[in-house]
């Protein structure tokens, strides 16, 4: 009993981080460097999903990819569980190449599902290293036991607090909507990718967020764009029901180094940031 208390102690304590350097890109500029990453990423057998410049972060471009492995693995699980299916991956114009640890997310995200998962998660990790290269923790780090029912703090938001942003008559009109709402813009919002399963009812959309007084390019440079990694956002559909992290958790898990008084410079980002998913969300 003592040896398995132990064994238990120590995985809880293995501190996780959210992000993985990766060997640089070929190029000399952003646009040669993230054609090199797309190509290694679809070449390992990664599916490419989207491709922006966040605004305000013009040296920076985030990649999104789906695998097919770890995508079944979600839909299996159903339900919140979609919002781990993307793959994320920032490409700098110097070549610097940051991927997001897909253990340190997929723990976060599905909490108690993770298990029925983590062969996939596992093989989705070595494909991403085998085809990046690299394999330097970044970004800081969180015990692996703590990632389930990761906060910021005591008091915070947890996964899936205050997530509900709509409620709509179908699956069907719910999507649509969505996909007409960043169709035009609204918020000053804009579509990265989209993974739909319809006979799942279920869908993940990344959101870049655009504004220039409260999008990415404000928020990320004040608190670090070394971890422009975890961009974009994701809204999520679930049946009917349209969902979004509030930021106090999805900024943290992305910085979770980030300092009290760095949090308090972007104190309206959490509200601004819902805000905008809300308008995504709704009908007009």
């Amino acid at each position: 009993m003592v040896g398995a208390a132990l064994v238990a102690w120590s995985f809880a304590a293995q501190a996780l981080s959210p992000y993985v350097d990766a060997d640089r890109a070929a190029g000399g500029t952003l646009d040669a460097a993230a054609a090199d990453v797309e190509k290694k990423l679809a070449d390992a057998g990664f599916r490419a999903l989207g491709r922006y410049t966040p605004k305000g972060l013009p040296q920076h471009a985030s990649l999104v990819v789906g695998d097919a492995g770890l995508q079944e693995a979600v839909v299996a699980i159903g339900g919140n569980a979609i919002v781990a299916a993307p793959l994320r991956v920032d490409v700098r114009a110097d070549g610097s190449v940051r991927y997001e640890n897909p253990e340190y997310w997929a723990r976060a995200y599905l909490r108690g599902d993770y298990p029925k998962a983590e062969a996939a998660v596992t093989a989705a990790s070595r494909k991403l290293a085998g085809a990046l290269g690299g394999g330097k923790p970044a970004g800081g780090d969180v015990p692996a036991g703590e990632l389930a029912g990761y906060r910021y703090m005591l008091g915070m938001e947890r996964f899936g607090d205050r997530s509900e942003l709509a409620e709509h008559a179908s699956f069907d009109e719910a999507v649509a909507t969505v996909r007409a709402n960043l169709a035009k813009g609204v918020g000053d919002t804009a579509k990265v990718y989209e993974i739909v399963v319809p006979g799942k009812k279920l869908a993940v959309f990344g959101v870049a967020f655009n504004g220039a007084e409260y999008g990415e390019g404000w928020w990320v440079n004040r608190i670090g764009a070394d971890n422009a990694a975890a961009l974009p956002w994701e809204l999520w559909i679930v049946d009917r029901k349209v969902h979004g992290l509030y930021g106090r958790y999805r900024t943290a898990l992305g910085w979770p180094e980030l300092g009290m008084g760095q949090f308090m410079t972007i104190v309206r980002h959490p509200d601004t940031t819902m805000q905008m998913l809300e308008g995504v969300a709704r009908k007009p």
